[in-house]
């Protein structure tokens, strides 16, 4: 469906790009259970009015700015019934607004959408016609009720100068191990042009299954491990009721790829560790299940083949390109058997790999930025001895006998990683920044082409690593106060890996990635107890890589 409006300025349009595929499994007892585990925290979230009113309880969000546009996301609840999954509801039409200023003074554009079951009741509005580098606020509205109001900012256009950019960075947000504080203090600093979401924005796993110390701060729903299209959907929808999440969407516009357990854990294209095929039913239907929701769910424009591999650019600063390492990957291979070498086996698949490359060669911007969701840094564990050697396996999910790589990051496809180095290297490509999460852990590194021999040799890349915003790192494991193992384990994988400039194994937060014509620098900020829901945040670490340089140095103050 498309909708005009003419101003004084311009022509804008939007389209509907919710998909209307239908749930491939859905029966009246699975929308009972799934009515009854959201019936109580959606009630309580759903401010006083008329019980049929439709409710805009899972607040409102943007992302991939472009030049000229911006996707508009939200989902709204026509009837009390027609909670995420349930497959019940009336279709209800949804307008939407853009306007330059917060009280809606100056309207730039409006539409209408329908939302109706086939999509959860989710829309997605694709503004086009806006002014490059500009700020606007954006609402949705469904029955005479307005949804909350929130900020978005369109990029630069592809020409321009731009002196400084901001982004948020942050990944692995386990639901019942904590609060998403990271996001609200994210939402609160007020300057990011946009957020970068590197992976596991929401968790697979049943109440109690993974990461939370002993203790389910807050329970799952559903509490049983996700499977089916309805599963999925009500995940999203808990992780969406959120208010610091929801504050941070509110805030400023997402840029999200996904990693394993947006499908379940260590998902390569043929199935996951977290997978029982017939006990669990087809992976093909669950991976088919798992990307309907997250594109009902995000404010994610589908892209090439419907992954999330796509390029954003911001002036003639940066360009963003970012990776879906889960659709096209070989499966992992075990420790010790020499098949990481593989030539035959890929992380990223042939097409993939050959974009990201053509990009980064023909790109004409000061820095090239990967979002990369697994690490492509070397990893060697070193001489950690067994008390935490064993918690770090388990962390990694690997044989807790010994190990010397972790085969679900690029560690295990050498060849792929082998291929881009040289081709950075052949072709002088300088100022390559991977941007990346998935390993519970903060790392400033440098990206060798030959770790072996580092520092002696060349570095092709830098790479800053975020650590999870509440998913166990590895004090967590070990139960011991946070920092106990860091100051043991970091000077011994720093001694292992050369090209380590900084690790830091135990905190949770989120990093602030500050770019100039001069210098990319991340921010390091961690948590002060991701237990507590008014946890507090301070700033830890900060690490640049200065133009042409291809290596991470220390700074001693945040930007």
């Amino acid at each position: 469906m498309t909708s005009r409006y003419r101003s004084s300025e311009s022509t804008f349009s939007a389209s509907d790009s919710a998909n209307s595929l239908s749930p491939r499994r859905r029966t009246v007892v699975k929308a009972a259970a799934a009515t009854a585990a959201l019936a109580g925290p959606l009630a309580a979230a759903m401010p006083a009015r008329a019980a049929d009113a439709p409710a805009f309880l899972h607040g409102v969000a943007s992302g991939d700015p472009l030049p000229d546009g911006i996707l508009l996301w939200t989902r709204v609840t026509p009837t009390p019934e027609a909670i995420p999954g349930s497959g019940l509801g009336p279709d209800i039409q949804v307008g939407w607004t853009v306007a330059r200023d917060k009280a809606f003074t100056n309207v730039v554009a409006k539409g209408s959408l329908t939302a109706t079951a086939a999509s959860d009741h989710t829309v997605k509005a694709d503004i086009r016609g806006l002014a490059p580098a500009t700020d606007y606020w954006f609402r949705f509205s469904a029955g005479g009720t307005d949804s909350p109001v929130a900020r978005t900012r369109t990029a630069p256009a592809a020409g321009a100068a731009v002196s400084g950019l901001r982004f948020g960075v942050v990944s692995c947000a386990n639901w019942e191990a904590g609060y998403f504080s990271a996001y609200r203090h994210l939402a609160a600093r007020g300057d990011l042009d946009a957020w970068l979401h590197l992976g596991d924005y929401i968790y697979e796993y049943g109440t109690g299954a993974y990461g939370t110390r002993g203790t389910v701060v807050r329970p799952h729903a559903p509490t049983h491990e996700i499977l089916t299209l309805a599963d999925y959907r009500t995940r999203h929808g808990r992780y969406k009721t959120d208010a610091d999440l929801q504050a941070l969407h509110a805030a400023a516009p997402v840029i999200a790829i996904w990693d394993d357990h947006e499908f379940a854990n260590d998902t390569w294209s043929g199935g996951a560790e977290n997978h029982t095929e017939g006990a669990e039913g087809v992976w093909s239907a669950r991976q088919a299940a798992a990307k309907q929701a997250y594109f009902e769910w995000m404010p994610v424009r589908p892209a090439i083949a419907g992954t999330t591999y796509r390029r954003l650019r911001f002036g003639k600063l940066v360009d963003l390109s970012l990776l879906d390492l889960r659709s096209f990957r070989s499966q992992q291979v075990k420790i010790g058997n020499g098949s990481v070498d593989d030539p035959d086996r890929t992380l990223t698949g042939r097409a993939q790999l050959d974009w990201l490359k053509a990009g980064l060669k023909t790109s004409d911007t000061t820095w090239r930025l990967v979002g990369n969701s697994v690490m492509i840094s070397p990893f060697a564990i070193g001489s950690l001895s067994a008390d935490l050697l064993k918690p770090l396996a388990k962390l990694l999910g690997l044989p807790q006998e010994g190990l010397a790589v972790n085969t679900d990051q690029w560690d295990g496809y050498t060849d792929d990683r082998r291929e881009l180095l040289a081709h950075l290297r052949a072709n002088a490509i300088r100022n390559t920044v991977f941007l990346t999460g998935d390993i519970h852990m903060a790392w400033a590194n440098d990206v060798p082409v030959d770790a072996g021999t580092y520092p002696l040799s060349a570095s092709a890349a830098t790479e800053f690593v975020v650590t999870s915003v509440t998913s166990d790192n590895l004090d967590d494991i070990v139960k011991v106060p946070e920092g106990t193992v860091s100051a043991i384990a970091s000077p011994i994988i720093r001694a292992a890996n050369r090209h380590v400039r900084w690790v830091d194994t135990d905190r949770h937060g989120y990093g602030v990635l500050d770019i100039t014509a001069d210098r990319a620098q991340m921010d390091y900020y961690v948590l002060s107890d991701r237990t507590k829901a008014a946890a507090t945040s301070s700033w830890s670490r900060s690490y640049r890589t200065r133009s042409g340089t291809q290596k991470v140095e220390r700074t001693y103050d945040p930007v």
